[in-house]
């Protein structure tokens, strides 16, 4: 009996996860950040009570919990196992094609918010970057830091000690969906995200997890960390127009 509810309970998921609008919701929240129903239809291309009924199947699954403020009511994902196991579908729905040829939106391919640190073409340089100059060094299924590296992240005003103490892991090699390489995660790759966001190397895209790169951004990638993004910038510009406020849950 216990096994004949699992076994329902997973397929409940996989198909309320199926269903494309949904999955676009799901998808636009992967940043870690709430939006409101309004936000989501807009996203997920759907009437407003259309969005509604998407996102009260999301809740009755445990999918997405709901953030009451005033008449505002703002939703984001349960926890981050949801982002990891839709990180994982995306790999797993592009494993099928022989050859793989990335067709993910340019904005998106470029660089994006892996729940809570940076993924795309800009991450998997940046992630190359660092086991290149020995700044980030193999351990054991994760990664640790050499001495020249402690000293990079230092200098962003990143403490790795306070990182080490964390109870989630220091530093890991996340597959990236756009481009089947690993991109950085694990505390270490968050804390790079808000310091580049802190610091307006990037700036967020108001309605996807997009990422726009900065001039700044450029140039500090270049200086600090040698990364020529040159050959595939995604102009912050594009991104910029579309910003507005949005509720961070903490």
């Amino acid at each position: 009996m216990e096994a004949e509810l699992h076994d329902l309970g997973v397929s409940q998921v996989a198909a309320a996860i199926a269903e494309p609008a949904r999955t676009r919701m799901l998808c636009a929240l992967m940043d870690g950040h709430a939006r409101t129903s309004t936000e989501l239809a807009s996203i997920a291309d759907v009437s407003a009570s259309t969005a509604s009924a998407h996102l009260a199947k999301l809740k009755d699954l445990a999918l997405v919990r709901v953030h009451v403020q005033g008449r505002h009511r703002y939703y984001s994902l349960a926890d981050k196992r949801v982002a990891q196991a839709l990180e994982a579908l995306m790999v797993i729905g592009q494993s099928a094609a022989p050859t793989f040829t990335p067709r993910t939106p340019d904005r998106l391919q470029f660089a994006r918010t892996c729940y809570d640190h940076m993924a795309g073409t800009l991450a998997v340089r940046l992630h190359d970057r660092l086991l290149e100059a020995g700044w980030l060094v193999a351990a054991g299924q994760g990664y640790g830091l050499s001495e020249s590296g402690e000293q990079i992240f230092a200098e962003l005003g990143i403490d790795v000690q306070v990182l080490a103490a964390q109870r989630r892991r220091f530093a890991c090699p996340c597959l990236d969906w756009s481009m089947r390489r690993p991109h950085l995660g694990g505390a270490l790759g968050a804390a790079l995200l808000q310091v580049a966001i802190k610091r307006k190397w990037v700036l967020q895209d108001l309605d996807s997890r997009a990422l726009g790169l900065t001039a700044s951004g450029r140039k500090e990638m270049a200086a600090r960390f040698g990364v020529d993004v040159e050959q595939a910038v995604a102009p912050a510009d594009a991104v910029a127009s579309r910003l507005a406020p949005t509720v961070e849950l903490r």
